[in-house]
């Protein structure tokens, strides 16, 4: 009978218990995209914490495709030394690090980057285009390049110590982009049969396994649907789980929706189906029917809140780790409580600014726990009564900073 306290093994890497924080931005690193001091701060509360695996937040394979300010970029040596010490963190206390490498694709706030490349071109609901803007096609050369550029990000991870990669192929970034029929409407090799869509995530696989060692773990993050008319079907879902298994990925972990439809903050919780809630997680059932398609190790995150709950998943066989990410912004020793049978302290609820604009989106659930990593970062404890709203005027305040600066500085290398 698995417990989240037995250990596993992924290669030659043994992970010390079946808990995994789940990738949270942290919005730490300076506009060069830089690790510092408070992510060290940060990772190695976790680490003291008993956590078994922590995947980082995004860390961008492309300096000029940034998803927000203060994001990690990783496509050269230059920070090397920082990243080592990042990676002697997890091997000082035992926690197993997967840096989870990212392309946003068209999901940039607008003004950011010089431009925002997709698939293809194609605008944003109303709702979201007036953060967001409408991208450029990427080329068949760009596109080969962001494949390489992934490669070269994992090389640098390992040679920096990590034990792996997650490519995150969820939540409407450049992979997800790539799967989804709604986003996804090139005529060529990378579009059109759900073999053509998942293509670019097969390719950067083999790319990141060519360029890295034997016993470097890869994994993605993969969605099981859209949560949106026209979106990615379940069939195709099943179709690239398969594939990316069959080329021998490590590790899947399970999650769902985009930023127009925010399933993986819960948002969709209200509609699953009752014996989905009593268990807990939001992705469970699907965990549960592709467990039967692959024989990767699988990861399920979110809705996982006490140790009956997370035990019955593992027992069930439905999953291999359990994913927990916005609860260790609030209680950095979870890992260590639910070990010792102490349930989730703090409940997760949805974060409201009382800005019904920005309410509707998916972005507070982000911000919002990331103004927290900043304080755990210094030394500080977490503070679960965080104002939203001032949360929200801070970020705000530093995107409109970033978006000045980014127009300077294209102006001066017009």
């Amino acid at each position: 009978m698995t417990q989240i306290a037995d250990s596993i093994q992924i290669r030659n890497t043994t992970f010390k218990n079946r808990l995994i924080k789940g990738a949270m931005s942290e919005a730490l690193a300076n506009d060069a995209g830089q690790p510092n001091q408070l992510h060290l701060g940060l990772y190695e509360a976790w680490a003291k914490g008993g956590l078994g695996c922590a995947i980082t937040g995004n860390v961008m394979v492309d300096i000029r495709a940034k998803n927000e300010p203060g994001v990690v970029v990783a496509e050269s040596e230059r920070d090397l030394v920082e990243l080592k010490k990042w990676a002697d963190i997890g091997k000082q206390y035992g926690m197993v690090q997967l840096i989870q490498l990212s392309h946003p694709g068209r999901q940039c706030p607008k003004g950011l980057n010089k431009e925002t490349v997709a698939p293809s071109a194609v605008p944003f609901s109303p709702m979201l285009a007036t953060m967001f803007g409408t991208p450029r096609e990427l080329r068949q050369d760009e596109i080969l390049d962001i494949i390489q550029r992934f490669a070269k990000a994992a090389s640098i991870c390992e040679k920096a110590g990590f034990e792996g990669v997650q490519l995150h192929g969820a939540h409407g970034y450049l992979i997800s982009q790539f799967l989804s029929p709604l986003t996804n409407k090139r005529q060529d090799q990378w579009g059109g049969s759900i073999e053509n869509r998942m293509r670019f995530l097969l390719e950067i696989y083999k790319a990141v396994r060519k360029a890295t060692s034997e016993n470097f773990i890869i994994s993605v993050k993969l969605n099981s649907a859209d949560f949106q008319r026209g979106g990615i079907t379940e069939e195709d879902v099943i179709t690239v789980f398969k594939a990316i298994d069959v080329v021998g990925i490590d590790l899947i972990e399970i999650s769902g929706g985009t930023y127009e439809a925010p399933a993986m903050a819960g948002a969709k919780s209200e509609k699953r189906k009752a014996s989905t809630i009593a268990r807990e997680a939001y992705f469970l059932d699907f965990a549960e029917k592709i467990r039967q398609q692959v024989t990767c190790k699988l990861m399920v995150t979110g809705g996982f809140r006490t140790v009956a709950g997370m035990n019955a998943a593992l027992q069930s066989g439905a999953c291999d780790f359990i994913g927990i990410a916005r609860p260790f912004a609030v209680e950095t020793d979870l890992a260590n409580r639910l070990i010792a049978g102490q349930d989730v302290k703090y409940a997760v609820k949805p974060i409201k600014t009382g800005l019904p604009f920005v309410d509707k989106m998916a972005i507070m659930e982000i911000i919002w726990y990331a103004a927290q990593f900043r304080s755990i970062g210094k030394g500080k404890k977490p503070n679960p009564k965080l104002s939203p709203l001032l949360v929200f005027l801070n970020y705000a305040k530093g995107n409109i900073k970033a978006v000045i600066k980014g127009q300077v500085n294209s102006r001066k290398s017009a």
